[in-house]
């Protein structure tokens, strides 16, 4: 069997150019019925990973036989399928894409974080499984997010929807650390969100242009849970499209080199994916073109451009590969990026070397 880096090489090297920038790209689909032009745009622009979003009640069984029917549309590399990564929203209470049956239900992060960490990961294996069962990879989950109780349910992005694992952050870096072990031991993948963190803000990002964090710094205590994941292998890690003023009061977080370079990679330690936030339909980025998000992204040094709309990825993919071609340092981030992604895939058992 290859290891991970000769068969990430050895998959990179036989990539054309448009297969390497799809593979930047986690695409949205309806998770209770894809819509086929969708699915299309996925497939024509080479896309690696795909999102299950919505609402689905249709339980394991139903959406393993969905998540099938497009698996077969991954790009295929010297032979061999480069699988798609199948992702979903899946932390309880509010926020759980997939019900039904063989699916439980899923507390609130709040409840989540009362449990002991013991139950918490028993729990959360079990959870995985229900995923695995119906064909999911990736959980974009747990959120890391640190809500001060003064704040609460006026946290609107978190603290309203009861996401929160606790208000301080000790329990919320033990309770993620639980949450994202059980699903490891299932062999299901997790995401650290939203970082360096969602949990002093007022707006969300989602509905909210504008939304800053004036308390976070680079040595906050809210950046525990964060460091804690990361040190325990977390294979992505998603950033916010919140300003942080006492980090980098210029961009966004998603788009800021100071967060993903500096503070991530560099203080942290972080090696693995860095995902974006929603950057095809948030209001947050409404102000950039699709082409401006996605090379403001990927120049900050972020890996995965998430986007609910797939509709944006034609005009994401083609501003990558123009300046790809008119950039060697950037063309170099971009295979880094993508070796980083393939290592993923690999680790996970979608990449497949002789």
């Amino acid at each position: 069997m290859a290891t991970a880096t000769s068969c990430t090489d050895q998959t990179l090297a036989g990539m054309t150019t448009a297969q390497r920038v799809g593979q930047l790209f986690m695409g949205g689909v309806n998770a209770a019925k894809p819509d086929q032009a969708q699915l299309r745009i996925l497939r024509d622009n080479h896309v690696g990973s795909v999102m299950l979003t919505g609402r689905s009640s249709a339980g394991t069984a139903a959406t393993r036989k969905i998540v099938d029917g497009f698996r077969g549309q991954a790009d295929r590399v010297g032979g061999k399928q480069v699988g798609l990564v199948v992702a979903t929203d899946q932390e309880g209470g509010k926020v759980q894409v997939l019900n039904g049956p063989g699916f439980s239900a899923m507390p609130n992060g709040v409840t989540q974080g009362k449990k002991s960490t013991t139950m918490l990961r028993a729990e959360a294996a079990i959870w995985a499984q229900q995923l695995k069962r119906a064909g999911v990879d990736l959980n974009l989950a747990p959120v890391a997010d640190v809500v001060p109780a003064s704040l609460g349910t006026r946290n609107i992005p978190i603290g309203s929807f009861q996401r929160e694992y606790g208000n301080t952050p000790g329990p919320v870096t033990s309770h993620t650390g639980a949450f994202a072990a059980g699903f490891k031991q299932s062999g299901v993948m997790t995401t650290l969100k939203h970082f360096p963190g969602l949990g002093q803000v007022i707006g969300n990002t989602d509905t909210t242009a504008n939304v800053v964090d004036s308390v976070t710094t680079s040595t906050s205590a809210s950046l525990d849970p964060f460091k804690s994941g990361i040190q325990a292998g977390s294979p992505f890690v998603m950033v916010s499209s919140a300003t942080y003023n006492k980090i980098d009061a210029q961009h966004i977080a998603a788009f800021s080199p100071t967060v993903i370079g500096q503070l991530l990679r560099g203080q942290m330690g972080f090696k693995g994916v860095v995902i974006s936030d929603d950057i095809g339909n948030a209001v947050a980025v409404r102000s950039f073109t699709p082409a401006q998000r996605a090379l403001n992204f990927t120049s900050a040094g972020g890996d995965m451009i998430l986007t609910v709309r797939p509709d944006v990825i034609p005009a994401m993919a083609q501003a990558i590969q123009t300046r790809m071609g008119q950039d060697a340092s950037y063309r170099a981030k971009i295979d880094a990026s993508v070796r980083r992604i393939l290592d993923a895939k690999h680790n996970a058992g979608l990449l497949q070397c002789s």
